[in-house]
């Protein structure tokens, strides 16, 4: 039996997960633990890596090491994603956590960590068509599949924290911010040409300001706790009116908001800015939350690959 352990550094919170993978290639989550580190915290448009936010994310990696060091005959996989990429110190801080972690960490191409937002969903979801959106800290992904297939995949730099900051969404939201942030947000997506072929198509969302949407949404239509959100489906009017309520709270209000985690509540509007531009373009209606991303979409690689090593 072999264990694999993921530790997947996004630009909000950092993640990992060990699954066990069996001889004939099935596998099985084991552990999974999260971090909210919020690495891409004020890095601003010179993009830059502040310390205390640095310090956070490498004291949670050493925390994840002591954890994975535990289990027999573990390999281990780290991957980061926008807030490092993106970042003009980032090799500083690659050094740093190569150091004092003992980690070498892999900065995914917005390309690739689009790619295994794509595996991950169509190995659990029966969809032959539809638009994946992966909402992170500091970037938003987007897959077009068709017939099973990625037809066309994009990366762009904008996500819940960089988008709260920028365009001041963090406490009670003004309209002309929200109005300009909505502005930007379009203007992003009328440059990416393949757009239009992705209208009629249900939107799978993946991604923490995403999953915050489901878990929010759960709670308003139901008493008792939902384990996982995968499979779940909203429709655009229900998210709307979750968007609403949002806008006219401020922030301490929204702490207070069932299903929606209190750190959270500060990056919470930015999160759900690019569903909402999207679903304004999108006739199909319907919201699918998958819990299958990038970190499924790697083990899913791995074990493909350790098969054909095999036979």
């Amino acid at each position: 039996m072999e264990n694999l352990a993921i530790v997947d550094l996004g630009s909000n919170s950092a993640r990992m997960a060990i699954t066990e993978i069996a001889p004939d290639g099935r596998f099985r989550e084991i552990k999974r633990v999260k971090e909210n580190t919020r690495l891409s915290e004020g890095m601003g448009r010179e993009k830059l890596l502040q310390e205390p936010a640095m310090n956070r994310t490498i004291e949670a990696l050493k925390r994840f090491k002591h954890l994975y060091e535990e289990v027999p005959n573990v390999k281990v996989r780290a991957i980061t994603t926008a807030a490092v990429r993106q970042a003009r110190n980032r090799q500083e801080f690659l050094d740093r956590v190569q150091r004092e972690v003992g980690i070498k960490l892999q900065v995914l191409s917005g390309k690739k960590e689009a790619y295994y937002d794509y595996l991950g969903v169509i190995r659990t979801l029966k969809l032959n068509h539809c638009l994946i959106l992966d909402v992170g800290g500091a970037s938003c992904e987007l897959v077009l599949v068709q017939q099973r297939q990625a037809r066309d995949l994009i990366s762009i730099p904008v996500g819940a924290v960089n988008l709260s900051e920028q365009f001041h969404l963090n406490g009670y939201v003004r309209s002309a911010d929200l109005f300009r942030a909505q502005v930007a947000m379009n203007d992003r997506l009328k440059k990416i040409p393949w757009m239009r072929y992705a209208t009629r198509v249900p939107i799978v969302l993946l991604g923490g300001a995403n999953r915050t949407l489901a878990r929010m949404a759960w709670s308003y239509h139901h008493r008792h706790h939902r384990r996982s959100i995968h499979g779940y489906q909203l429709s655009a009017r229900a998210v709307y009116a979750t968007y609403r309520e949002l806008l006219n709270r401020n922030l301490a209000q929204r702490k207070k908001m069932p299903g929606l985690e209190p750190e959270r509540a500060d990056i919470i509007v930015g999160g759900m800015l690019p569903l909402i531009s999207l679903l304004q373009r999108n006739s199909d209606g319907r919201v699918i939350f998958s819990e299958s991303g990038v970190r499924e979409g790697i083990i899913t690689e791995y074990v493909n690959q350790r098969k054909q090593k095999h036979e």
